[in-house]
């Protein structure tokens, strides 16, 4: 299939909250302009088609067998209608709540990842960017992974991804990423530290910087000061960053967390920071405005871009969501993945969620 016509996977996130919503206002504009890059939504269709008409959005929802059927999705279905191709993944019930966490919904969240996922890696996708899913109903359907991450981690047959958000500020890749904040800190080893930025290194290769500049945080206050409050920074981080600086990556630190965020965005000293736990390297990034930040999965054998935000419960419904997250995930998508790769299936079945607790 031609790159430039081969589809870029949506995926529908959960149900209950407003991934409906956004991934069909993107596709409503996207879609609309002629020649543009086929979509092609993993979900529910009756869902999806409800939802547009709730919206009043000129789409007609087709539910399709494969992406290669989805390579025309940007004509119109009918005089000033869009052509939306749906892979059905799932048949949820009509009276599925708005706002609450549901089992149901979980499952057809991950059943829609687990489809897109696959067919990433066959290289009949070009990229996949996901709309957000709901952890607790991820875990209610009895999925053992708390997010999009690690479950595509485990699809994908790879070991080690690294979570990365950026927008047109800041960029942030995370050592540790969905545990508690006591078993990160048990986490960071000098070998996490040193994967994470090596594979920041090449992440940003991929965008065409050809050498990046990494900073990397402290985990303590002040990145330990010396010693007097903690010594992860000289025992652990420093000895990793003089791994990846032997190397040849241009690592440096570590830095002091309060700060070296503002270096990076503020005074342009670094092109990405490497962000010990969750919450150090996502809050600076969030709190510049989620309207445009994206989520990147680095590592996997295919292009993985998200929103930077979760499922909104307390709006879905209203027909009041931005859907500009998404856009930016698409875009941002279509940089990092020219062409689709294709990659042999590995060694790890898809399981139903009865199967992975």
């Amino acid at each position: 299939m031609d790159p430039a016509r081969t589809p870029v996977a949506i995926t529908m996130g959960d149900a209950c909250g407003i991934g409906p919503e956004i991934v069909l206002k993107a596709c409503a504009e996207r879609l609309a302009v002629p020649g543009a890059q086929p979509l092609l939504v993993y979900g529910d269709a009756v869902v999806l088609a409800r939802e547009a008409r709730a919206l009043g959005l000129p789409i007609d929802v087709v539910t399709v067998d494969g992406p290669e059927a989805a390579a025309g999705g940007a004509s119109a279905a009918a005089a000033g209608r869009i052509r939306v191709p749906v892979i059905a993944c799932s048949a949820l019930p009509a009276d599925l709540p708005a706002g609450r966490v549901d089992a149901r919904a979980g499952a057809a969240a991950h059943a829609a990842i687990v489809r897109a996922s696959h067919d990433a890696i066959a290289g009949r996708v070009r990229a996949v960017v996901t709309a957000p899913i709901h952890k607790e109903a991820i875990a209610a359907a009895g999925i053992r992974h708390p997010g999009h991450t690690e479950i595509l981690a485990e699809l994908a047959g790879v070991p080690d991804v690294r979570m990365m958000l950026a927008n047109d500020e800041l960029r942030t890749i995370l050592v540790t990423i969905h545990v508690p904040l006591r078993e990160a800190i048990a986490a960071i080893t000098r070998e996490a530290v040193r994967d994470t930025i090596a594979i920041a290194d090449a992440g940003l290769r991929r965008l065409g910087i050809a050498r990046p500049r990494i900073a990397v945080a402290g985990l303590n206050p002040h990145a330990g000061e010396g010693g007097l409050m903690g010594r992860e920074e000289i025992d652990t981080i420093a000895p990793a960053i003089a791994d990846a600086r032997a190397a040849g990556i241009d690592a440096s630190g570590p830095w002091p967390g309060d700060t070296v965020f503002m270096r990076a965005r503020h005074f342009r000293d670094f092109d990405v920071v490497v962000a010990m736990y969750h919450d150090q390297g996502l809050i600076p990034v969030k709190y510049l405005g989620i309207d445009t930040g994206v989520n990147v999965t680095v590592g996997l054998p295919f292009v993985r871009t998200s929103v930077d935000h979760g499922t909104a419960f307390d709006i879905a419904g209203q027909g009041v969501a931005d859907h500009r997250s998404l856009l930016a995930a698409v875009d941002l998508a279509l940089r990092l993945a020219p062409e689709p790769a294709v990659h042999p299936t590995p060694d790890t079945t898809a399981r139903s969620p009865a199967d992975a607790g």
